[in-house]
């Protein structure tokens, strides 16, 4: 009985361990019906390491989970700042492989932009401006505390050049901020570079110097002396006297043409090709002698100031002025334009300060000061320098919706100001005037980081020389310098007929026109004269069937639609003024 009890006892605990059989049915019924199908199981295996990987990333060294997952997302107004134009809309006729170049390279737009943006947190340099006490003027502050206050690198960037033998004196900087070019206007020219204080070359021409001006590189540049233009090397020796360009009095250089652009005390302006040596264009802008003198860094075109308040825009494809403006009721004195060619500022004979909106050609704000502007200047970050007399100002929010007023900071000079200009990537401006040259602290005024790949202040040797051929590769042809630089990315819509008039009268002959039939060659006497004759008739006579066939159904189109406007013209006729009320 014992031994009974012990197997009926088992024999329970396996049937309790067993599952009824009806319910174990239903169960492997909707696990068939949920089993995946084989492409399912090949997606999961296909993304389960996928999200393995993600989970462990998601999780932190301690176990928990990350409570931000993915991407640090990127503000709407850093993307803005890397747009490039507008996305491309693909059309509804589009055939497959045109939507997929449009896709993808949307898609890589769309990549490059998000890059640059998150990159452009990493940018080393920030931007600052001078700030005082509570109650205390900015433009109180003298350079020697400025210098005593920042730290010895940056205090070394003032300095007087005391030079009041062979003054004034006339400045330029490269483009890579570097190098620093003077010159004297009785014949004293030196460039060196600045910071190291490393003279490059001095030399006295024996000459009136009237202007000087850096080339593409820091190895070449162009000096203005009383009758010719010279090109000296950075060794001071002396590579071309240019005879063509006489009684230059400024100088403007266009880095992305290898242009020099000049105006002379005759009223010419001219262009020179520094690549190859050439006279590009020679303008006579029949205004007299041109001492005022800037170019747009944004569209490459030369403004010049007039005697008679008025600046002209130039190019050197058109031998008439692209535009016109009446800016003062005295001679122009002074021209400045930003570097983005968005607005100019002008000063003149009646003692004001003028900002000009260049997109619409009309003005933004005037303000007067008591004493006017010889010389004007502009930096990478907007800040403006006013010269009068022997005081240099700088202005802050020049852009502003009210006038400036108010001085940012200024200095005062030994000497008359007869040059000033901001050193680019560094808060410097130069001054030039009649006792030497002075380098002034401005902070805020340069821009703090800067495009290795186009200006580098770092680059060695082998690397301006690899610059310099890829530029001369990339070099901008003059004949595209225009108001709108945007042009070179459109199309060209001149019509169809122009275009292939101009291919005919190129060639000689119309490429397009509709050949003459030639009847094939047959053998057994089937190529007699008489059977040439009647295949060349035949296909004559099929064309004039074609060419009567479009006539007449031109001919029945334009009935159809003369009909169509007189049964319109008729109902309307019937119709009467009451018919309106008509339910």
């Amino acid at each position: 009985m014992a031994a009974q009890e012990v197997l009926t006892a088992s024999h329970v605990e396996r049937k309790a361990k067993k599952k009824p059989a009806k319910r174990y049915w239903e169960e492997t019924e909707n696990t068939e019906q949920n089993k995946p199908t084989e492409e399912e199981s090949k997606d999961e295996q296909k993304q389960k390491p996928h999200t393995e990987k993600r989970k462990k990333e998601e999780r932190l060294l301690s176990g928990k989970e990350d409570p931000f997952p993915g991407e640090k997302p990127i503000p709407q107004k850093q993307l803005r700042t890397f747009q490039r134009g507008q996305k491309h809309k693909v059309p509804a006729r589009a055939g497959p492989k045109l939507k997929h170049a449009i896709t993808s390279s949307e898609s890589l737009s769309e990549l490059a932009q998000k890059q640059a943006a998150r990159y452009g947190l990493l940018l080393p340099e920030d931007a600052g401006f001078l700030e005082g006490d509570d109650g205390e003027d900015t433009c109180t502050i003298a350079q020697d505390d400025i210098a005593d206050a920042v730290d010895i690198t940056s205090g070394a960037k003032y300095f007087n050049l005391h030079l009041s033998q062979f003054g004034p004196y006339r400045l330029d900087y490269s483009r890579t901020g570097r190098h620093l070019l003077l010159g004297g206007r009785r014949g004293h020219v030196a460039c060196f570079d600045w910071q190291t204080k490393h003279l490059m070359c001095e030399m006295n021409v024996m000459e009136t110097v009237n202007d000087i001006k850096w080339l593409h590189t820091e190895a070449m540049f162009a000096v203005a002396q009383k009758k010719w233009l010279y090109i000296y090397d950075s060794k001071g020796v002396e590579f071309h006297c240019i005879k063509k360009f006489n009684d230059v009095l400024r100088m403007q250089f266009l880095p992305y043409h290898f242009l020099l652009a000049t105006a002379s005390a005759t009223g010419f302006l001219q262009y020179l090709d520094v690549s190859i040596g050439k006279e590009i264009a020679a303008i006579c802008t029949k205004s007299g002698r041109l001492n005022v003198m800037t170019q747009n860094p944004y569209n490459a075109i030369i403004h010049l100031g007039h005697t008679s308040g008025t600046v002209s825009l130039w190019s050197p494809n058109q031998k008439e002025p692209l535009v016109k403006m009446l800016c003062h009721r005295g001679a122009v004195h002074s021209v400045a334009v930003d570097k983005t060619g968005t607005y100019m500022v002008t000063s003149g004979l009646d003692r004001k300060l003028k900002v000009y909106d260049i997109r619409a050609f009309k003005p933004f704000h005037s303000s007067f000061l008591p004493a006017g502007a010889s010389c004007l200047s502009l930096s990478q970050r907007g800040l403006l320098s006013a010269a009068t007399g022997d005081v240099v100002q700088v202005y802050q929010n020049v852009w502003g919706s009210t006038p400036v007023s108010k001085p940012y900071m200024a200095h005062r000079l030994r000497g008359q100001v007869c040059g000033v200009a901001y050193c680019p990537f560094e808060d410097v401006l130069g001054i030039g005037h009649g006792q030497g040259f002075t380098s002034m602290i401005v902070p805020g005024a340069g821009e703090p980081n800067f495009d290795a790949l186009d200006t580098n202040p770092y680059r060695s040797a082998k690397q301006r020389q690899e610059w310099e051929v890829k530029a001369l590769l990339e070099k901008v042809q003059p004949e595209l310098i225009g108001l709108d630089p945007g042009l070179l990315s459109k199309v060209d819509q001149a019509s169809f007929e122009q275009r292939h008039k101009e291919r005919v009268e190129v060639m000689g002959f119309d490429p397009l026109a509709k050949q003459k039939f030639k009847p094939r060659m047959r053998k057994k006497g089937r190529s007699s004269a008489g059977a040439v004759e009647k295949r060349k008739r035949k296909v004559a006579h099929e064309d004039q069937r074609d060419e009567i066939r479009q006539t007449v159904e031109e001919k029945m189109k334009r009935q159809k639609e003369q009909k169509e406007r007189s049964d319109e013209r008729k109902e309307l006729e019937k119709k009467s003024a009451l018919d309106r009320f008509k339910k």
